[in-house]
């Protein structure tokens, strides 16, 4: 066995920085989880006109409301078997912005055909895209999202274009500050960056059988449809 995201990349993976490649062996495989902790420097939105969205969003934990900079957070990596027998992997970050701490949750599976990673958003699950992994030249691990699809008891639609977005992540490793390095930039085809982060962080790792999967980290409700 192996962690979802080697089984999606193939032999890429093996091209990622050794730090990454440990990161993102977590899974029921290795019985590890991965704890990153360190600073957001800057959180930023795009026009006026995100903020509703983004304020509607963050009642399921979906994006952030607010922007900021050098902002305390914490991501957990906690694989675990869901209610359709599927291995998930938590990437559940909290944000410890002014006022109170905010969340940004989501939970991978691996894809159907196992050549990709399906990203379910927020607490219950109704936003799921599919995430393309890639190493670049460097080491790093690029991550684009695809297609966005809203889901809601009988509904299951491909949210267009016009009014969705396209997510692109970066991860590396920076061994002379010895830490990770993360950027989120996501943007909409016609009106441009709407939302985004950068920021740096270190890794623990714990044994599952000792950390377990802790109340509150799993999603109120769970979508099956892949």
């Amino acid at each position: 066995m192996t962690s979802i995201f080697r089984t999606a990349m193939g032999d890429a993976f093996d091209r990622l920085h050794p730090r990454l490649q440990r990161r993102f062996s977590v899974g029921l495989a290795s019985g590890e989880a991965c704890t990153g902790r360190g600073v957001m420097h800057r959180i930023w939105h795009g026009p006026a006109f995100v903020k509703p969205f983004l304020a509607l969003g963050a009642t399921r934990n979906i994006l952030l409301p607010r922007a900021g900079r050098d902002v305390p957070f914490v991501i957990e990596n906690v694989p675990y078997t869901d209610t359709f027998g599927r291995e998930t992997v938590s990437f559940v970050r909290t944000f410890d912005l002014p006022g109170r701490p905010r969340r940004f949750d989501a939970q991978m599976v691996l894809g159907p055909r196992g050549d990709r990673i399906l990203d379910y958003l927020g607490t219950h699950q109704h936003l799921a895209s599919e995430l393309h992994f890639s190493a670049e030249p460097d080491g790093s691990l690029l991550v684009r999202s695809g297609e966005h699809r809203f889901r809601e008891g009988p509904v299951d639609v491909r949210v267009p274009e016009l009014i969705g977005a396209t997510a692109e992540v970066r991860e590396s490793y920076d061994d002379a500050a010895d830490r990770f390095r993360i950027r989120v930039r996501v943007a909409n085809r016609r009106f441009g960056p709407l939302f985004g982060y950068e920021g740096t962080f270190t890794a623990t790792y714990t044994d599952l059988r000792t950390c377990g999967v802790r109340p509150g980290l799993r999603p109120v409700r769970e979508e099956a449809r892949a």
